[in-house]
């Protein structure tokens, strides 16, 4: 049998099912090509949600490290600064047995002598350093607190005449300020 179309014909049906096959084909690749973009956009979402994910978990990292440290060197503090006030008074307590002078209370002037001492002690296991300033020192904003002003002959102002009570630090961070007088004289 022969095909009644003519070769013209023929090669033109063959010419159009080519151009069909390969435009199928075309749409077929841009199919994939958008599919792959698609993919590749999501594996970039993704490798950055685990990036940020990764820098979250080594920031928590730290600031935990750092919370920990802050909590072992000043978790203390409330119970060291209700402390102070027991230094205190029995540094009153000795500076006030020693001028007596009693012969008496000597043994209880030297327990409480080696109970100062144990508790100095223990301040120090603690990181607990006292803040002492000197009568002519200085006066410092930063350790010392002004309990009053007075001329005073012989001094600059500014400096300290009398200290109360001494300061302490727990660390590198201020627990109490030193209680100090200061001379106001004009300079």
């Amino acid at each position: 049998m022969s095909d009644p179309r003519t070769n013209d014909e023929f090669l033109d049906d063959l010419e159009a099912a080519e151009a069909e096959a390969l435009a199928s084909e075309l749409e077929e690749i841009d199919d994939e090509a958008l599919e792959l973009e698609e993919l590749r956009a999501e594996r970039d979402d993704y490798k950055d949600r685990f990036m940020r994910a990764l820098a979250d978990a080594e920031n928590s990292r730290k600031r935990s490290d750092r919370d920990r440290r802050e909590a072992e060197n000043y978790g203390g503090s409330k119970l060291a600064r209700d402390m102070l006030p027991v230094y205190d008074n029995m540094k009153r307590a000795l500076d006030a047995a020693t001028a007596e002078g009693s012969e008496a209370s000597k043994a209880l002037i030297e327990g409480v002598e080696l109970t100062m001492r144990e508790l100095i002690s223990v301040f120090k296991k603690h990181g607990i350093d006292p803040i002492v300033p000197e009568v002519g020192d200085r006066f410092d904003p930063q350790n010392h607190q002004a309990m009053f002003e007075a001329p005073l002959p012989d001094t600059k102002a500014g400096d300290i005449i009398q200290v109360m009570t001494e300061g302490f630090m727990l660390h590198d961070r201020l627990l109490r300020p030193a209680q100090v007088g200061v001379s106001s004289n004009p300079g």
